[in-house]
């Protein structure tokens, strides 16, 4: 599939862009925060150029913690094995909202506004990541047309899924990767992108309801997920 572009604009949440920049409980934002994050939300979008791509790969086999596709590509994590264990298939597909908004932060960061770059970069956050659950919405309208349905979206660094297999999925797309590109680190580039999976079975596996939060029992993740 080749890789699309997207106007689509993103309602962001003011509310959630206030806790995270440090608003949180009880202390309330000044007047100037307040119209501060209304007016960058108000234009954040004329920074935005969002574009994806994503494609399906039948799951070749499964043991404990690998997952075996075609064209050599193997994940490496019990987590995902787990998932894949309940799948026919897997969506692969990455995201991105471009470089311009980022850029535009590290111009204010470099500029000596600190405040202003810590809310356009909440932002962009927040509107990659709804972008990547507008993705989600997409995979699965596809696949009820089948009586199949999809997991959560699992990306690399989740859990005990290493960050450098997205080097699989970077294979996987091979070069439809909407522009994104891959640092030897394994870090995407612009750096508002997301990337990662969602698993497809058939309404009878329960796919849907697979949580490995459920039974982890590490303290104060930021990746939990109810």
């Amino acid at each position: 599939m080749e890789a699309i572009k997207t106007a689509q604009i993103i309602n962001i949440d003011r509310n959630q862009i206030l806790n995270q920049i440090g608003y949180q409980g009880d202390y309330e934002p000044s007047a100037r925060i307040k119209n501060l994050v209304e007016d960058y939300i108000e234009n954040y979008h004329n920074l935005v150029e969002s574009t994806y791509s994503y494609t399906f790969r039948n799951i070749e086999s499964v043991d404990c913690d690998h997952v075996y596709l075609n064209d050599s590509v193997i994940l490496k994590s019990k987590v995902i094995s787990n998932l894949c264990k309940r799948c026919d298939k897997l969506a692969v597909f990455i995201m991105t909202i471009g470089s311009n908004l980022e850029d535009m932060v590290d111009y204010l960061s470099e500029n000596g506004l600190v405040l202003q770059a810590m809310v356009l970069d909440a932002i962009g956050s927040g509107a990659a990541e709804q972008m990547a659950g507008l993705i989600e919405d997409r995979i699965r309208n596809v696949t009820v047309m089948h009586d199949q349905r999809i997991s959560r979206r699992f990306s690399p660094g989740y859990c005990d899924w290493n960050v450098d297999q997205q080097e699989m999925i970077f294979k996987i797309l091979n070069d439809d990767t909407a522009g994104v590109n891959l640092t030897d680190e394994f870090l995407m580039i612009p750096r508002k992108s997301v990337s990662g999976i969602i698993g497809i079975g058939h309404t009878d596996n329960n796919v849907e309801s697979f949580n490995p939060c459920v039974t982890c029992t590490k303290e104060n993740c930021p990746g939990r997920r109810a």
